[in-house]
């Protein structure tokens, strides 16, 4: 038909329109796409909307299934989101990515400088390039740092920029992120899933590389290490932080260990750490963690996440911390005012990259000073009452600035309110423009600073909002850069470039033991309650009398663990497997993929079932699809956790919890005065239905009961063969061999095991039973004072 668009470009781009006056990244000012995104438009131009629907699907799936989530704080709660990947990745060139990362090299070294001078000589205060009130009323200004040269030499390591295109085209420093800047993980993970997504695409693109950037980071900070075998880590506030994840995925990325305050001690002035086999040094923490709360006895008093007495070992030059504690001071947005003359001043030329225009408008006695070093300036009739206004060449009535700086206190800032440029987003199945900014990241290497050639963007929700943060629904993209040549494979490997050595597994801290042994522990009490649950709701639906005694020895025996069987599914049972869930949370870094994922799919399905799941036949039927599910779950440990220490502690956790399970359920179920039928129901709790039929060939008895429960070395389920398991592992562990000498956890499995393997069925009475009980509950309590404590 004539008129009708034939391009497929144009069809594609039909109804993209920026907004009038704001630039795009997508499109040139006269409509034209520009030259570094014509041939990935092209490509998705030709793609049926079906083909590209499904090939956006399968980048969300693999994020799914890599577990990929942040935080969303709400009211009440913490929520776990699914990562909000915008399906675009955000394009730039070689040639403008080479001037982004000039200036924001640039910026970095002034702030180096700056920082350097606050906890110095001070001399951008005492000269009145910066006011004093702006600095000593800041929370993150850490005083009893002042005059600590950090050990490195170097108060920053690893900053952040977020950075956005203001209405003339022209780049623009919208945040400083010196504190403990996130995201560089996630962008790897955007990275994984934009390959997903356009693996044709991506491979001959030109894109730069992200591996040799980390590599780089990963290299330097080991030789920042003290000498000897000292250790590098991340410090993390904990899996309820919003970007938790991320800091567990580089842990696992980069090979460091994942610490929490609670893992670290000071001893002699030297920062240690807590593992199985005693304390260890460590020099050089990458701190996730705000500085606030990075020291309970100098800083934060109320911080439980923290390390008493680590503010001494960076005064005493023992460690290095990444960033220095303190260095958040350069975050306030107020600083921003002052960098065009700080960068005069220090550097002796402009900034190469303009920050957003913000003044400092400080305390009314600063009037003057305000003027001095802002500029005369007129306020907005429409945000009279707000923070933003406008800058024009009009000295203002001095009574409006004095009521104004009144108004909105004594530290207060304004800042110029812009239009953000937008860039691509699918939205409903078509292109649109959306508000866009980029977070770049820089790191200190041998070399000097190092752009990481990409980094993430943030996408708007809305076309007409600049609001972007994921807390209020905004978007991520990756972020390409295109090279001109092609780009040789990189991953974060060693080169091989010298003889072979498999690294030593490192010690493991006490906690992270601890969350493994406990994971084992609640995962196989699941195991248990389901049992017991599926064994009395199918007995139920099949009895006109409920008030049996075997139901009632049931009920009695699940309320042990607290489990009410007035309902189908009780809090306990939810509760012990987010108990699981929780602990596996805490060792993510050590913890696999699959593994993580099966574990909070058990999670979702228990909590669901506790609100639909009815009495009987229904709860039974929903207690065999929890025990698929646990059991998938262990095949995926069994199966694919690496032996190293931590897999002995999960290990032990689930050996002793399941010993302690049979022998209460052998005192209860075959004690001489319950009901008959109690011992068949023993046998089916302990999974050896038809073990039993093949070893005995009378009916069931007390005897082959307690014979194949718990004598039977050979039966996985017996009490016998979980004490083997458990001395088996001890064996591997830190001090089992010293001397040869026998711990005390090590006498108490010995006597156990022995006293248990001298009986007889006809012996094992209900006494020897509970006794062997509380000799297995004081087990546990040696293992936690010999490794965990």
């Amino acid at each position: 038909m004539p008129g009708e668009t034939t391009d497929p470009v144009s069809r594609f781009l039909e109804g993209y329109v920026p907004p009038a006056g704001v630039p795009d990244e997508l499109l040139q000012p006269d409509g034209e796409v520009r030259p570094v995104w014509a041939g990935f438009i092209k490509r998705l131009a030709s793609m049926p909307p079906e083909k590209l629907a499904a090939r956006m699907a399968h980048g969300d799936q693999y994020l799914r299934d890599a577990g990929v989530h942040f935080r969303r704080y709400g009211a009440d709660d913490a929520t776990r989101r699914d990562w909000p990947l915008s399906h675009i990745p955000l394009l730039i060139s070689e040639d403008d990515w080479q001037e982004i990362a000039a200036a924001l090299t640039e910026r970095a070294d002034l702030l180096e400088r700056i920082v350097a001078d606050l906890y110095g000589e001070n001399r951008l205060v005492s000269e009145g390039h910066l006011p004093a009130a702006l600095i000593a009323q800041n929370p993150e200004w850490l005083r009893p740092l002042v005059g600590v040269k950090p050990r490195s030499g170097h108060f920053l390591h690893f900053v952040a920029f977020d950075i956005g295109r203001g209405p003339e085209g022209r780049w623009w420093v919208l945040g400083d992120r010196t504190q403990a800047p996130s995201g560089a993980g996630f962008a790897l993970e955007n990275r994984m899933a934009t390959t997903r997504i356009y693996s044709d695409i991506f491979a001959g693109a030109n894109v730069t590389r992200l591996a040799a950037f980390f590599r780089a980071f990963r290299d330097t900070l080991m030789d920042m290490r003290a000498p000897g075998e000292s250790r590098v880590g991340i410090l993390t506030p904990g899996p309820m932080n919003e970007t938790y994840f991320e800091h567990a995925y580089i842990a696992r990325y980069l090979g460091f260990a994942l610490l929490e305050g609670e893992d670290l001690v000071v001893q002699d002035g030297r920062l240690m750490v807590r593992t199985i086999n005693g304390l260890g040094p460590i020099s050089v923490l990458w701190r996730r963690l705000d500085a606030a709360w990075a020291d309970p006895l100098e800083l934060e008093e109320g911080s439980r996440i923290g390390t008493a007495g680590l503010l001494r070992t960076v005064r005493d030059g023992n460690a290095t911390m990444v960033n220095a504690l303190g260095a958040g001071i350069l975050e306030m947005r107020a600083l921003q005012a002052f960098m065009p003359r700080l960068s005069q001043l220090l550097d002796g030329k402009a900034l190469r990259m303009p920050n957003i225009a913000t003044w400092w408008c400080g305390q009314k006695s600063e009037r003057d000073h305000v003027r001095a070093n802002t500029g005369q300036m007129t306020l907005s009739s429409a945000h009279a009452t707000g923070l933003a206004y406008e800058t024009g060449n009009i000295d203002p009535p001095e009574a409006d600035l004095d009521a104004w700086i009144t108004r909105m206190g004594p530290a207060i800032v304004g800042q110029e309110q812009v239009r953000l440029s937008t860039a691509p987003a699918f939205v409903e199945g078509t292109l649109r423009p959306r508000p866009m900014s980029l977070r770049v990241f820089l790191a200190r290497t041998r070399d000097g600073w190092r752009v990481m050639p990409g980094g993430f963007a943030r996408i708007g929700s809305s076309p007409d909002s600049n609001v972007l943060a994921m807390q209020q629904g905004g978007r991520v993209a990756d972020v390409w850069v295109i090279g001109r040549q092609t780009e040789p494979a990189e991953t974060n490997l060693p080169r091989p470039d010298g003889t072979f050595a498999r690294t030593p597994p490192g010690a493991l801290p006490s906690r992270a033991a601890d969350n493994l042994y406990w994971l084992g522990r609640y995962v196989e009490r699941s195991e248990h309650l389901v049992r017991m649950l599926r064994a009395h709701h199918a007995r139920l639906a099949e009895t006109d009398t409920p008030e049996s005694p075997l139901l009632a020895l049931t009920r009695q025996h699940l309320e042990v663990f607290g489990c009410r069987v007035d309902h189908p599914v009780p809090e306990a049972l939810v509760q012990t497997i987010g108990a699981a869930d929780g602990s596996a949370g805490h060792v993510s870094d050590r913890f696999s993929v699959d593994g993580t994922l099966a574990l909070r799919d058990l999670h979702h399905t228990v909590r669901a079932f506790a609100e639909r799941v009815e009495t009987g036949d229904d709860a039974a039927r929903a207690m065999s699809v929890l025990l698929r599910k646990l059991s998938g779950f262990s095949g995926l440990v069994h199966d694919n956790m690496y032996r190293f220490t931590g897999w002995r502690f999960l290990s032990i956790g689930r050996a002793l919890e399941r010993a302690a399970n049979i022998t209460s359920c052998l005192a209860t179920f075959a004690a001489p005065d319950a009901p008959a039928a109690g011992l068949d129901l023993a046998i089916e709790v302990g999974d050896s239905v038809m073990t039993h039929h093949r070893r005995y060939t009378v009916a069931t008895n007390r005897e082959t009961v307690l014979d194949l429960l718990a004598l039977d070395e050979l039966n996985p389920r017996s009490v016998l063969c979980q004490l083997g398991d458990i001395e088996g592992h001890l064996d591997h562990l830190p001090g089992s061999g010293q001397h040869r000498q026998m711990t005390p956890l090590s006498r108490a499995l010995l006597k156990a095991r022995t006293d248990l393997a001298l009986q007889t069925p006809g012996i094992l009475d209900t006494d020897i039973l509970r006794r062997l009980s509380a000799e297995i509950s004081d087990m546990s309590d040696q293992l936690t004072l010999a490794y965990l404590s």
